[in-house]
């Protein structure tokens, strides 16, 4: 383990059990808060029996489990599952109800799961029969808590599909006491052929209003995912993953694993709970083989019908809203909780708010929810499941506050705490419907002249959205946000607002009216898709929930005059950023949707001057309760700012205490190492001093151990042992004294689209030194890059970024200068002018310590050297010194032969050569002086005498020849 240098004093080490006390109380109460599940609830298996039909003496055999509680006789609550899973895929959901107090049944629908029968997609005279029939049993239960014989306490909840069945069954039995609806559809007709006629006239909060065919516009893929789900395929149930809640945490992989795992549905599911999502009562091959799979034949053919033409029949609308909530919507007189997704290419804001209206309309009590899941978001997060739970505890018991009649929604917001996007709930104090109330809509304009587009033949290539099932994967995570998203060149009109000048949060429906017109003798009806963007000002475009909102506009003018209509964009929950836009696009094509395969051609502008009207509700932002996972990672983060700040603050009080023996000494290292993990050790027990006006090589073969000693020096990384003072101050990161040295180390980042005296502006700004101390003009000249200084440095050659860096280092004119490999890149006149400079710069009693592998240069330029090898020190002194520390000697004489001679008789004396005028000798020990004085005593003449090494011959002794090549 390496060591921690905060506990290397009673201090440190109080600080240390300070933290472990933090660490140890947090743990502690996250194992209180989130230990394994201890609940006393305990869970019965039944088979119940239900008709097949009225009055038939067949039965189905429904598969249920019921979750009891610990506490009995209490009140039920019905949970039927998601459309293609099973009473598996809402256990955590029933568990966590039965914790609450309540007795729930689940179960799967018939066709689903291992109960028998087949799918009717929630007829009256069978699904919703058998939730009658569940109800009888669960009036016979003495763990029921009972109104009257044969009517027990009893609330109904589920999404989806369950959604549905909740609200058709309080609709057609007055038993039940409350409802919570999630993520349902109001008329699968609407949901699944949007405007499509219906024998009612069309509600104004469907998705579109205007001068429409009966046919509507058919959602092919979320429909083909629905039937598939059906035969035997993975389904689109309930959502597996949790939307984001006010304080939840997610990061982008697990938001984009859970979006995944979500647009799956429910199947998958009961698959992994072991119960066959495709053979419900074992009859798994038989339906694989079988065109309808587990629907009934009516429901069959209906899909048939409108997955073959693209449109609904009169039949086939009369179906789906029979086993739709729209037909029994007025007679539902429980309190009802609708709980609707933000995020719902499927069923969106729209259904909701049908049902709501009707139900309203008749007298019922109704309370709307808005959250940010849905099929394309994910289910509930647990604080919304607790508001559920909540609804369910005060309807059915009387216990808690009484939840109301409002109206909240949840608006998710750019920002991104560890991954997840921030979201935060606003209450209004009554639901204003889609649109908003007339007060509460903020005109836009739009700005756009008419513009021709065309439906490809085929409607081949289509424009993108979205995609059913995985919407999610954009909207969830930062990396993929935009990914489905484009429209065909030619196929698409395009409207822009101007940018808004505060952020403008729209909550609802936007709507506006439009004129569409055919050439003369061609098309006599329109299908198209509308779509309203956030466009950031980059450019940047993202649709909201990928949602659109399709159109067929019929009897269109023969004679090419327009046909005017309002549309009502999808209904969204999304904060307009100041600076941000609006854009309106209306194409002519969607993969989503099934489109017209004849080709035609459209012209496309805005009505009534041009304009959007957007929703707005004020409300009040509300919290879901103390967020202490949040809190506590907070505070712990704030604590241990705090003891970092306060350890800096020690740091700092000790690189003030100056030495005042070594004031005036630039550097002294003392028994410097640095050890790494894993038992590398780059410095080992180094010591050596720098005086003013020395200019220091550092010298060592790679691996030496140079540039980690300058990265200590430099106060970039922390020594493992010893000291480094510069100027009498212990060197410590961000320690004052650090000012006073000018640095070059491993290379300099420069701002490539400046220029260079830009970058030496900026890199002093930053020092936050007066002006007038940079020095610039001087470095510059230093540097001699001349005009080129005024280039971006983009355009700099690898010398001349060198030349910068050096100038770099030496603004202010620092008392220590520090350079490594400083002539690298530099051609030869550069690397002579490069060492007159460091030498004038050292005259003035300044001290230059360069690290080099230029040994020659070193040694021309240097006044004293330190020689590393394998992270200890080798030698050190003066260049004369190190380089005559060998005895080699070199004497120019008048008579060489002569010379030669009696050095050979000198005692010790060897390898003795004659080179011209010179002669060379290993003197091995006899002092120069003396050899000088042998040499004229026999009458020879010595005009020069010298030591014969160079440097590098020294250096390649003291370090071992070859090491480090």
């Amino acid at each position: 383990m390496p060591r921690i240098p905060l506990l290397s004093d009673r201090r440190g080490r109080f600080v240390a059990l300070v933290l472990v006390v933090v660490v140890l109380a947090a743990g502690a109460l996250f194992w209180t808060g989130s230990g394994e599940d201890t609940s006393a609830v305990r869970t019965q298996d039944a088979t119940i029996d239900s008709p097949a039909a009225p009055g038939s003496g067949e039965l189905v055999q429904l598969d249920a489990t019921m979750y009891v509680p610990e506490t009995t006789p209490a009140p039920a609550v019905l949970l039927p599952h998601g459309f293609g899973g099973d009473k598996n895929s809402v256990a955590s959901e029933a568990r966590e109800l039965a914790d609450r107090g309540f007795v729930v049944l689940t179960y799967s629908a018939r066709g689903f799961g291992r109960s028998t029968g087949k799918i009717a997609l929630n007829d009256p005279d069978a699904e919703v029969a058998d939730g009658g029939t569940l109800i009888d049993y669960l009036a016979a239960r003495p763990e029921v808590v009972s109104d009257a014989s044969g009517d027990p306490k009893v609330g109904v909840t589920g999404a989806s599909y369950g959604g549905a069945l909740a609200l058709m069954l309080a609709g057609t039995d007055k038993r039940v006491d409350a409802i919570a609806p999630v993520i349902t559809y109001n008329d699968l007709t609407q949901g699944l052929i949007p405007n499509a006629a219906s024998p009612d006239p069309v509600e104004p909060g469907t998705p579109s209003a205007g001068a429409f065919a009966e046919e509507g516009v058919f959602k092919r893929s979320w429909a083909g995912i629905f039937f598939s789900a059906g035969t035997g395929a993975a389904g689109a149930g309930q959502p597996g993953s949790e939307a984001p809640e006010p304080g939840q945490e997610q990061d982008d992989d697990q938001a984009t694993a859970g979006a995944a795992a979500g647009g799956a549905g429910a199947a998958d599911s009961a698959a992994a709970a072991g119960a066959p999502a495709g053979a419900p009562g074992g009859q798994g091959p038989s339906a694989a083989a079988n065109p309808c799979g587990r629907f009934t034949e009516e429901v069959c053919r209906a899909y048939n019908d409108v997955a073959t033409t693209g449109k609904a029949n009169a039949q086939t609308t009369e179906l789906l809203r029979r086993v739709s909530p729209v037909s029994v919507a007025s007679k539902i007189t429980a309190p009802t909780m609708l709980v609707q997704g933000e995020a719902d290419t499927l069923f969106g804001l729209d259904q909701s708010d049908a049902t709501a209206r009707q139900i309203a309309a008749a007298g019922g009590k109704v309370k709307t929810v808005w959250y940010t899941g849905g099929h394309d978001g994910g289910r509930p997060g647990p604080a919304l499941r607790g508001k559920i739970a909540d609804w369910m505890d005060f309807h059915l018991t009387g216990n808690g506050a009484d939840p109301g009649t409002g109206f909240s929604y949840d608006v998710q917001g750019a920002l991104r705490a560890s991954g997840a996007p921030s979201v935060r709930s606003v209450e209004a104090p009554a639901y204003p419907g889609l649109g908003g109330a007339p007060t509460e809509r903020r005109t836009l304009a739009l700005e756009g002249a008419e513009q021709g587009i065309v439906n490809p033949p085929g409607g081949n290539p289509a424009a993108v959205s979205g995609i059913p099932g995985l919407n999610r994967l954009a909207s969830s995570s930062s990396r993929l946000a935009g990914l489905f998203s484009a429209d065909p060149p030619g196929q698409s009109a395009t409207f822009t607002s101007a940018p808004v000048d505060s952020q403008l949060l729209v909550t609802g429906a936007s709507t506006v009216r439009m004129r569409v017109a055919a050439p003369p003798g061609t098309a006599r009806e329109a299908v198209l898709f509308a779509k309203l963007y956030d466009v950031s000002p980059e450019g940047v475009r993202t649709l909201p929930t990928n949602a659109i909102a399709p159109l067929r506009v019929s009897s269109l003018p023969a004679d090419g005059s327009p046909a005017e209509v309002t549309v009502t964009l999808p209904g969204v929950v999304r904060p307009i950023e100041a600076g941000h836009s609006l854009q309106l696009v209306v194409s002519t094509t969607d993969q989503a949707y099934a489109t017209p395969a004849e080709p035609a051609a459209y012209q496309v502008s805005l009505a009534d001057g041009g304009s959007i009207a957007v929703p707005v509700v004020p409300g009040t932002a509300v919290t879901t309760g103390w967020p202490w996972g949040q809190i506590l990672g907070i505070a712990g983060a704030l604590l241990l700012a705090a003891l970092v700040a306060f350890g800096a603050a020690l740091r700092r009080r000790r690189s003030h205490r100056v030495d005042p023996a070594l004031e005036t000494t630039p550097m002294v290292i003392e028994n410097l190492t640095k050890r790494y993990p894993g038992g590398l050790t780059a410095v080992k027990d180094l010591s050596f001093r720098v005086e003013p006006g020395q200019v220091l090589g550092l010298l060592g073969p790679n691996g030496a151990g140079k540039t980690t000693t300058l990265r200590m020096l430099m106060g970039l990384i922390a020594p493992t042992e010893g000291r480094i003072k510069v100027f009498g101050h212990t060197v410590s990161p961000g320690a004052p004294v650090l000012s006073r040295i000018g640095s070059f180390v491993e290379g300099a980042g420069f701002l490539p689209h400046l220029s260079g005296a830009a970058n030496l502006e900026l890199y002093w700004a930053a020092s936050g030194r007066p002006d007038d101390k940079a020095h610039v003009a001087e470095a510059l000249e230093i540097a001699g890059l001349g005009d080129a200084v005024h280039r971006r440095v983009r355009t700099y050659s690898q010398g001349m970024r060198q030349r910068l860096a050096i100038a770099q280092a030496m603004l202010g004119l620092p008392e220590l200068l520090v350079l490594d490999e400083p002539t690298n890149g530099l051609d030869p006149p550069q690397i002579h002018q490069m060492r007159e400079v460091l030498q004038r710069y050292a005259a003035t009693g300044r001290t230059v310590l360069v690290s080099s592998h230029l040994l020659a240069e070193v040694e021309q330029t240097c006044t004293h050297v330190v020689v590393m090898h394998r992270g200890a020190l080798v030698a050190s002194g003066e260049v004369s010194e190190i380089v005559a520390a060998g005895g080699e000697a070199t004497f120019r004489v008048d008579r060489p032969e002569d010379a030669a001679e009696v050095l050979r008789s000198a005692a010790g004396v060897t390898g003795v050569e004659i080179e011209g005028s010179l002669v060379h000798a290993d003197l091995d020990g006899l002092p120069r002086a003396e050899a000088i004085a042998t040499l004229v005593g026999a009458g020879v003449a010595v005009e020069q005498a010298g030591p014969r090494r160079r440097l590098e011959d020294a250096f390649l002794q003291l370090v071992g020849e070859g090491d480090g090549r």
